[in-house]
């Protein structure tokens, strides 16, 4: 079998120590698998504009596959330029309770949240009108509610889980009911998978009273990014996040995706060893699972989860190792995971 072709977008701060660790895990993994850098360091989009864009557009729609590290934001957010270029539409975040992470909430959270990534008010910047007063366009569209609408009732399906949409269809009966009522007929082709709705405000206060009644939780863009940090905080660390972008054929079947930690670059520790390559290492296992190689990914989740149970863990989440340390540590729990 010829090797797995994957982008990688290398970034700043912490970036390179999380590369280094994934590459260290992916050495240790039965699969073959060929990584292709492209340079997104703040320095190198300084020198060379747009026509870097232009390159790592192409890269990614030449393997449909990427892993992105942290990049720092200055005249442009990379992940917003990506965004719009390669057309993401659904962005997909786990967050889920890891033993031996102390947190106020004592609840286990297994949530997955899975967010229409263009639209709402993020793709407008606003206008004053007048002195005292501005104005923001909130856009929905139906084609990412469907391509969102879908990912989660497949992912759903596959998984046995349920599905609840989210949004203010009550108050904002255009926008929110164009979503709820695209959600709605995606469904009827998934009898098999439970679907609710509930409005966003309530659904909050449900997670938190019951988090255990909520596995995939589908929303609008601005809802999603909101909902991704309460749950994050809720889990104790919001450095421990990943996630997964998507784009989408024309028939529906994914056609770019990346994956990415969810925290920053991190200068203030970038190049001591001190940084936690969690969220990366759960982004690589997300990547792994994309490929059809859950086992894989299944494994290396299962190895750092007992590690960090075990104390074994980084400086920011209770324990003393640094990055290199940790990472070794993971890799010597794999055996006990992989496939036999």
């Amino acid at each position: 079998m010829p090797a797995t072709k994957i982008t990688e977008l290398r970034g700043d701060g912490i970036g390179d120590e999380l590369r280094a660790a994934v590459h260290s895990i992916a050495d240790t993994l039965p699969i073959d698998l060929s990584f292709e850098p492209m340079d997104l360091s703040l320095p190198n989009r300084r020198e060379k504009g747009t026509g870097l864009y232009d390159d790592v557009e192409a890269a990614m729609r030449k393997t449909r596959l990427a892993i992105k590290y942290p990049t720092v934001t200055e005249t442009e957010s990379p992940n917003a330029v990506l965004r719009s270029r390669l057309q993401f539409s659904v962005i997909h975040r786990p967050v889920i309770s890891i033993q031996g992470i102390s947190s106020h909430f004592k609840e286990d959270i297994f949530l997955n949240i899975i967010r229409i990534a263009t639209g709402g008010t993020y793709d407008d910047p606003g206008r004053l009108i007048g002195q005292d007063a501005a104005v923001s366009l909130r856009i929905v569209e139906r084609k990412p509610c469907i391509e969102a609408a879908r990912f989660a009732f497949e992912y759903a399906r596959k998984r046995k889980l349920t599905v609840t949409s989210s949004s203010k269809h009550t108050i904002q009966r255009v926008t929110d009911g164009l979503f709820e009522s695209t959600v709605k007929a995606v469904s009827q082709s998934y009898p098999e998978v439970s679907h609710r709705v509930e409005l966003f405000d309530a659904l909050l206060a449900k997670i938190i009273l019951n988090p255990r009644d909520f596995e995939i939780v589908l929303c609008l863009n601005e809802y999603g990014d909101f909902l991704s940090d309460m749950a994050c905080g809720l889990v104790g660390s919001l450095g421990t996040g990943s996630s997964g972008t998507y784009s989408f054929a024309p028939g529906g079947e994914v056609d770019v995706a990346m994956f990415d930690p969810a925290g920053g670059t991190a200068p203030d520790i970038a190049g001591m060893d001190k940084c936690n390559p969690t969220a990366a290492l759960l982004a690589f296992g997300m990547l792994l699972d994309h490929i059809d190689r859950y086992d894989l990914g299944h494994a290396l989740r299962l190895s750092l989860l007992d590690a960090i149970a075990c104390g074994q863990s980084t400086g920011d989440i209770g324990g003393s190792m640094g990055t290199t340390e940790f990472t070794a540590e993971v890799i010597s729990r794999l055996p006990e995971h992989l496939p036999r």
